[in-house]
């Protein structure tokens, strides 16, 4: 069975790690590092508007030789990222940051932030999901009580 973005690979109550535009890239590593994450939501007016990754604190502001707390996020994030929705698929998922070299994804429901999923998530999605369905066809082929123990 596919799991869903929301409820399958994130809760969608989990706490956003967002920002303002004005905010420097020394307060999203600060918020990073506290909430252990990889990226920020730029949010502005309840309106994603772009995100800031671990990526783009390397790239595009130490290797630029910028100063952290005076570096706003509107001149480091990716603006209008690739969003999922909280009814795509993990492996839609999967697949949309294969091929747009993504790890994390903001997840709206229209235009209301509702998450963030990473490839983290979304693997162990995907690990569960492929046990289920190899626990199905070893029940469908060796009989319903196959490998259990007890």
């Amino acid at each position: 069975m596919q799991r869903r973005i929301i409820p399958g690979v994130i809760d969608g109550q989990q706490a956003l790690c967002t920002l303002p535009p004005e905010a420097t890239a020394a307060e999203a590593a600060d918020l990073m590092l506290a909430r252990r994450v990889g990226a920020v939501m730029v949010v502005e007016h309840g309106r994603l508007v772009g995100i800031v990754t671990e990526r783009d604190l390397v790239f595009r502001l130490l290797a630029c030789s910028l100063q952290p707390a005076e570096t706003k996020l509107a001149t480091l994030m990716t603006p209008d990222p690739e969003t999922l929705g909280p009814d795509d698929t993990a492996v839609a998922a999967l697949e949309k940051m294969l091929a747009g070299h993504y790890r994390h994804l903001p997840v709206l429901r229209g235009d209301e932030v509702c998450g963030m999923v990473s490839i983290r998530d979304i693997y162990e999605a995907v690990r569960h999901m492929l046990e289920e369905e190899l626990k199905s066809a070893e029940s469908l082929i060796y009989g319903e009580h196959y490998g259990a123990t007890g």
